[in-house]
């Protein structure tokens, strides 16, 4: 039986703020603080248990080694003699963001009827672009079965960055579906991170009804405000799109197209009246997860959503009326948060049959205690800026990502 699962990734013990995401505001806003990677974790792990007592299905995806030393003798170098800013790019715990590991298509809407995923190059940022090799060997692993194929990234010099700038809707997970590839152009002094022509590659790669795809552009003014990735603008789930009204370049042709290839898709837009851009990003808004609860859909937010009056308004109001969200969940992730993801971006989203997947990467909630021993026992408490040079605490973090490794039985993760 074909049912989605969230495959969340660990935050690793490397977590920490050197504010490396030119676009995030979060991230640039936080740069220098201390940062908090046992904490951060922990609020992850937490958010897990949630969603499955939500009756969601429950995956993860592991820490990359860090620091990535393979990388770092590309550029000529090695942790020790790597200058400032390379040395915190080879540590960064950027992976943790799960909705960039990759995009996904299931099997109904492929036309082999296999799920693909497709490895994001993510070559935009420094920092991300060395990610791919070690998130591809934990996708051919944990999705080995025949009833998927994982291919290589798009190649260089089209920027893809995975499922935060894809949206699939569909009358049920399991049903064939409508897949929306959203791009960007350079706006003011962000760069656009995710081009068209690697969702181009990606929708042939996955054998896509070109029917039912669209290519749709962001808004210029989403990305200057600092919505560097779609699903900091829009989500989907199943017949449901939640959007700010100034998500897109041109809304109008992406809602008539939709209305046209599924007449009873439910389009909830945000007025900018109601919720300003700005607050929309602070907020983390639409960096949620809209899912198939028990109790029905429901929005999974950051506490940052609840804190922020015109968001919290806006979602009251729509409960209280006869929109298609039902039910707001609010989780603390504000270690994330901080450093610019939310939990949205904490999650790569699956439809499969949980009977093909390693069983190694699913989790419930004793898999969980297990690694929130783990993590009480191995991960920093904290780091500061001025630590990422100390080879006690490189030595640490290495010794975490192995005893978790260990602890889950996937010690051949151990060198990637």
């Amino acid at each position: 039986m074909l049912v989605e699962i969230n495959f969340d990734g660990i935050i690793g013990p490397s977590h920490n703020y050197a504010g490396l995401s030119i676009g995030n505001i979060a991230a640039t806003t936080n740069a220098g603080a201390v940062s908090h990677p046992r904490a951060a974790a922990l609020q992850g792990i937490a958010k897990m248990r949630a969603n499955m007592a939500l009756g969601l299905r429950q995956g993860i995806l592991l820490p990359l080694a860090r620091p990535d030393h393979a990388w770092l003798r590309s550029l000529g170098t090695d942790y020790a003699a790597a200058p400032a800013h390379l040395k915190a790019q080879a540590l960064s715990a950027s992976a943790m963001w799960a909705a960039n590991a990759a995009t996904v298509s299931p099997a109904p809407d492929t036309a082999d009827g296999r799920c693909h995923l497709t490895a994001a190059n993510l070559l935009t940022m420094p920092h991300r672009s060395h990610e791919w090799p070690g998130t591809l060997r934990q996708l051919r692993l944990a999705f080995a079965d025949p009833a998927f194929v994982v291919h290589d990234p798009v190649p260089p010099p089209f920027g893809d960055e995975g499922a935060a700038n894809h949206m699939r809707l569909a009358g049920r997970h399991g049903d064939p579906g409508v897949e929306i590839f959203v791009y960007g152009t350079a706006a003011g002094a962000f760069p656009a991170r995710q081009h068209r022509a690697a969702g181009e590659v990606v929708a042939r790669l996955h054998g896509l009804d070109p029917a039912r795809t669209l290519f749709v552009e962001q808004a210029p003014a989403a990305i200057a405000a600092g919505a560097f990735h779609n699903d900091v603008v829009a989500v989907a789930n199943e017949r449901v799109l939640l959007a700010h009204e100034h998500a897109f370049a041109d809304p109008a042709g992406l809602y008539a197209d939709l209305r046209r290839l599924m007449p009873d898709v439910e389009i909830v837009e945000v007025p900018a009246a109601e919720v300003p851009l700005a607050d929309a990003i602070a907020s983390y808004l639409f960096n949620a997860q809209l899912v198939s609860a028990a109790q029905g859909t429901t929005l999974v937010v950051p506490a940052e959503a609840r804190e922020n009056t015109a968001v919290w308004g806006w979602l009251q109001r729509h409960r209280a009326g006869n929109g298609p969200i039902r039910h707001v969940a609010v989780v603390d992730v504000r270690e994330s948060m901080a450093n610019g993801g939310g939990p949205a971006c904490l999650r790569l989203r699956v439809v499969a049959d949980p009977a093909t997947v390693d069983p190694r990467f699913m989790v419930d909630d004793h898999a969980l205690d297990r690694i929130a021993a783990i993590v009480e026992r191995y991960w920093p408490a904290a780091i500061r800026q001025e630590d990422i040079g100390d080879p006690a605490l490189i030595d640490a973090i290495g010794e975490a990502r192995r005893a978790l490794l260990t602890g889950l039985d996937l010690v051949e993760l151990t060198d990637s």
